[in-house]
């Protein structure tokens, strides 16, 4: 799908505010409302706009706690990938898990309530999964940067 301009406004302003009716939105990039509603379904059917969604404010969730986790695994055996995979889709804290180069396999980003929780956390889920040998953890200090919009 080729975005132009008025494609990249239209994105900028729904990464701004998700919640702009359609009326404003329409006005603020120079288009009638039905042309604008059908671009952005263009969009959504594209792929471009993934989904919609709040963003929510960990610490007032009670989710005071965040680690990024490096981890290593034992090996690659496909099996054993696909189950790690799976548990981290399926775990309520791990919030994003990203696979690349470099000395750890997977890099988790874990909210949880408190050490403790993180503690049972490691012992009681991710050190269970066969595929792991190991992990580094490093706690977040402070956010610098969070939810940047992208820049089509």
């Amino acid at each position: 799908m080729k975005i132009d301009d008025r494609d990249r406004r239209i994105l900028t302003l729904l990464q701004q505010d998700a919640r702009m009716s359609n009326a404003d939105l329409a006005e603020a990039v120079g288009m009638s409302a039905s042309a604008l509603w059908r671009r952005v379904r263009a969009l959504e059917a594209g792929g471009v706009i993934e989904r919609y969604g709040a963003i929510v404010n960990p610490s007032a969730m009670g989710l005071g706690f965040q680690a990024i986790v490096h981890v290593h695994l034992t090996r690659h055996d496909p099996e054993k990938l696909v189950e790690f995979i799976r548990a981290v889709e399926g775990s309520a804290l791990v919030q994003e898990c990203y696979a690349t180069t470099g000395q750890a396999d997977y890099h988790l980003r874990i909210l949880a309530p408190d050490l403790e929780a993180y503690n049972l956390f490691l012992e009681q889920f991710l050190f269970q999964l066969p595929a792991v040998a190991s992990a580094q953890t490093n706690l977040v200090l402070r956010t610098i940067k969070h939810n940047k919009p992208v820049s089509p």
